[in-house]
C-alpha cells in the first residue's frame, strides 16, 4: 500500500488509463438503452418512449436511441459493454446526495478515485497522473495524492508575467527541501509539460472527428495526453444537463449525441493505444418508467452505465430484466438497481491498478466484481 504522501515525481510513463465520464443530472436509462419488446415500456411512455423501428437494434430486446448512433458500431466490434439497471444505494432521489454518495464510494470522507490513486501498488504517478476537467475538482478525486483541475490547456496557466518571474518562483520551490517543495516541483512539471503540448498542432489519427464544445474538446485532449505518453492514470470529466424533467427528447437528443460522437471520436483517434485505455460513463441515478405531463420524466434509481475499452466483454448488455410490471418496480415506479456502480467498476480498477485494490477503494462494501473481461 502506498504511504499517505505520495508526491508525483515518476517517469513520464502509464500502463493504463481510467476516463470516467460523469452524466451529471439523472440520465434517462430507458430512453438510452430502449427495451423495445416490453409492452409496458410503451405504454408508459406513450409519447416519449422510444419505438422499435426508430431504434437500432442490440440484442433482439433491447435496442439503441437513434441519437446513440455512433455508440452502435463499437457494440458491434465489441468494445462496449451496456450495463443496464446500474446504480448506488442512495434512494433519495436528490442530485446531490446520490452524486455524493457515488463519488465518494459510500460513507467515506474522501473520494473513490482519489483513493484509486493512492492506494492502487501497480500506478507510477507522474505530475500528470490525474486530471479533472472542468472548473472544480469533483468528489472523486478527494484525497487524490496529487491532481491537477482544468478547463483546458489554454487555460492551465497563471498568466501574464515577467519572463524572470517564473524561473525565480521556481527556484524559491526548489529551496524547500519538504513537501512543498515537492509539491512545487510537480506544478512547474506540469506546466512545463502542458506548454508543449499547447504549442502543438494536435491532429486527431484515423480522421477522428470530435464533436463541437467542452465534451468533445475535453476528450480530445485526453486523447492528446495518452499519446503522449505524459504519465496519464485517471481522468473525470462531466457531460451535464441531463435533469429531463421537461420536454426530454429536446433536452436530451443534443446530449446523446454529444456523448456518442465523443467516444466514438475518441477511440477512433486512440487506435491502439485504446488497449491500455478504459472509459466507464455513470450518472447519479435514473428515471421513473411512467413519462409526467410535462413530457419529461422524473427522478429515478435504476440507470445505465457505459464502459468502453479493447479488452472487455463488448457486444454485451448485463441486465436482470424481470418487466415493468408494478411488482417489478421500487418507490413510485422506479426501476430497481441490479448492478452497483461498484461491482462494474472493480474488475477494472483491478486490473489497472492491482488485485489488492479495491479493500481501500471502497471499504465496507462486499464487491462482487462483474464479469466484465473477457
Amino acid at each position: 500500500m502506498a504511504t499517505a504522501t505520495a508526491f508525483i515525481t515518476q517517469p513520464d510513463t502509464q500502463d493504463h488509463t481510467l476516463v470516467v465520464v460523469f452524466l451529471r443530472g439523472g440520465a434517462d436509462a430507458l430512453n438510452m438503452v430502449v427495451p423495445v419488446e416490453d409492452d409496458d415500456y410503451h405504454r408508459a411512455r406513450p409519447t416519449i418512449g422510444i419505438s422499435k423501428n426508430n431504434a437500432l437494434a442490440l440484442d433482439g430486446f433491447f435496442a439503441l436511441n437513434p441519437e446513440l448512433e455512433a455508440l452502435h458500431p463499437l457494440y458491434k466490434e465489441g468494445t462496449l459493454s451496456i450495463i443496464h439497471q446500474a446504480g448506488g444505494e442512495n434512494e433519495s432521489h436528490s442530485h446531490f446526495e446520490a452524486q455524493d454518495s457515488m463519488e465518494q464510494g459510500g460513507n467515506v470522507a474522501s473520494g473513490w478515485l482519489g483513493r484509486y490513486l493512492r492506494y492502487a501498488p501497480n500506478l507510477k504517478g507522474g505530475p500528470l497522473s490525474a486530471i479533472a476537467l472542468g472548473k472544480t475538482r469533483p468528489t472523486c478525486l478527494w484525497g487524490a495524492p496529487s491532481s491537477l483541475t482544468m478547463e483546458s490547456f489554454e487555460n492551465f496557466t497563471i498568466g501574464e508575467s515577467p519572463p524572470t518571474f517564473m524561473p525565480a518562483l521556481e527556484q524559491l520551490y526548489h529551496a524547500e527541501k519538504n513537501a512543498l517543495g515537492a509539491a512545487g516541483a510537480d506544478a512547474f512539471t506540469a506546466m512545463d509539460k502542458i506548454q508543449q503540448l499547447r504549442t502543438q498542432d494536435y491532429r486527431p489519427s484515423h480522421e477522428a472527428l470530435y464533436p463541437e464544445g467542452d465534451f468533445g474538446s475535453g476528450l480530445r485532449q485526453v486523447a492528446q495526453l495518452v499519446k503522449a505518453r505524459a504519465g496519464l492514470e485517471a481522468v473525470s470529466l462531466d457531460l451535464n444537463g441531463w435533469d429531463s424533467h421537461f420536454a426530454a427528447t429536446t433536452l436530451m437528443n443534443p446530449l446523446m449525441r454529444q456523448l456518442a460522437e465523443g467516444l466514438a471520436a475518441f477511440r477512433k483517434d486512440l487506435g491502439a493505444d485504446m488497449d491500455k485505455v478504459t472509459v466507464a460513463v455513470m450518472s447519479e441515478f435514473g428515471r421513473r418508467i411512467y413519462q409526467n405531463v410535462s413530457f419529461g420524466t422524473d427522478h429515478g434509481q435504476g440507470g445505465v452505465m457505459f464502459m468502453l475499452g479493447n479488452n472487455i466483454r463488448g457486444g454485451h448488455i448485463f441486465h436482470n430484466w424481470k418487466g415493468l410490471t408494478e411488482d417489478h418496480l421500487v418507490g413510485p415506479g422506479d426501476l430497481s438497481v441490479e448492478f452497483n456502480y461498484r461491482d462494474v467498476l472493480a474488475p477494472v480498477l483491478s486490473r489497472h491498478g492491482g488485485t489488492n485494490t479495491l479493500e481501500a477503494v471502497f471499504p465496507e462494501f462486499p464487491i462482487a466484481p462483474l464479469d466484465l473481461y473477457t
